[in-house]
């Protein structure tokens, strides 16, 4: 029996590849909201960065961050039928269901944007929480296991980002990080999640064990 019943994702830079849309709309969202200039080779070091250390390298105060978010996720659903999912993507969701063990997700995307991107894997989901702030998905997670009705033990939470991580460990769950997304993979064995995925392959079968 497979050791975890529940399995919370991420959605961009964890099951869709976004990181070259973000990166054509980074500069705009720079200079519509007054942030600190950034260039190229600068945008790829932000990638080491918690999101705390990259809101003081932009500039950014707190006050600005819902209505960030805002356009984020404006921007996101415009373009959400041209990001593709990582591939390998649907048949992870439908071996995890095989598996019976639950799969939800918590974004700070919009969830209409998650449905189209996921096109048909959608009905694979279980729980949709998407809208978090940026240092609030660790109240997300609670909700979902509960919801759910499985214990925070029994979950593991899978993101790019250094901040999935820390709101997995605030919500007593198990944390799992990718290879493959937004923070630079040095950085996010340096948190120590609980797992850490080198390949989509590589967590069915890690999921898979009791």
């Amino acid at each position: 029996m497979p050791r975890y019943r529940l399995a919370i994702f991420d959605y961009d830079g964890t099951l869709a590849d976004s990181i070259p849309w973000f990166r054509s709309v980074f500069q705009d969202l720079i200079a519509r909201f007054g942030l600190a200039p950034v260039s190229a080779e600068e945008l790829e070091g932000l990638r080491g960065l918690s999101g705390r250390e990259i809101m003081t390298r932009l500039k950014m105060p707190m006050w600005k961050l819902p209505a960030i978010s805002r356009d984020m996720r404006r921007r996101k659903l415009a373009a959400a039928s041209e990001i593709s999912l990582f591939g390998g993507v649907p048949k992870l969701l439908a071996d995890l269901q095989d598996l019976g063990i639950k799969t939800a997700i918590v974004s700070s995307d919009s969830e209409a944007s998650v449905r189209l991107g996921l096109g048909p894997a959608t009905a694979l989901i279980s729980r949709f929480d998407c809208g978090a702030s940026v240092f609030g998905k660790h109240h997300k997670f609670r909700r979902v296991a509960r919801r759910l009705q499985i214990d925070p033990s029994n979950t593991i939470c899978i993101g790019d980002e250094l901040r999935d991580i820390e709101a997995a460990s605030a919500a007593g769950m198990n944390s799992g990080a990718v290879a493959w997304g937004y923070a630079l993979p040095v950085a996010l064995q340096a948190a120590r999640p609980t797992h850490f995925f080198g390949s989509i392959e590589e967590m069915t079968q890690r999921l898979s064990n009791p």
